[in-house]
């Protein structure tokens, strides 16, 4: 099976340092072991990626549509402000999961707003990195599901 993309947008490579707060301080670093060694239990394998520019992520999602078997994102604060992704979600036509570490429901008025979850198959948030094991787990279940049917 191909791997599934774990991509992360702008400001997480600051886990652990930004606003432990709301984001505890496990580091990028860690969610990315964490993401690791729960994909193996389920027999998947992942290509974990991070950055900073939207462009980058929207080329990543469209190399996802031929190398990847799904896609779990966390597209940080362009989840509440780029079309681009969500169109680009849309093309790639994987399962898809998004994945936010804080419960964005609890916070600012602006991260109530989704422009990914018209475009994904669920969103998983407000668990720390464990959004990112459930969200894996969510994929395997689409992955299992759309094999067998």
């Amino acid at each position: 099976m191909k791997p599934v993309f774990v991509l992360n947008g702008p400001n997480l490579n600051l886990l652990g340092l930004r606003e432990p707060a709301v984001y505890g301080s496990a580091t990028l670093k860690d969610v990315e072991a964490r993401c690791r060694a729960h994909a193996a239990t389920l027999g998947l394998s992942i290509d974990f990626r991070q950055s900073n520019n939207e462009g980058e992520l929207v080329g990543w999602i469209h190399e996802a549509r031929d190398r990847a078997s799904g896609i779990a994102i966390n597209a940080g604060a362009y989840t509440h402000t780029s079309v681009a992704l969500h169109d680009a979600l849309k093309a790639a036509d994987l399962p898809s999961v998004e994945v936010h570490l804080s419960n964005v429901h609890k916070r600012e008025a602006f991260r109530h707003h989704s422009y990914m979850a018209p475009a994904v198959n669920g969103v998983i948030c407000g668990f720390g990195p464990e959004s990112y094991v459930l969200a894996l787990t969510a994929l395997h279940s689409l992955l299992t599901a759309h094999k067998k049917g």
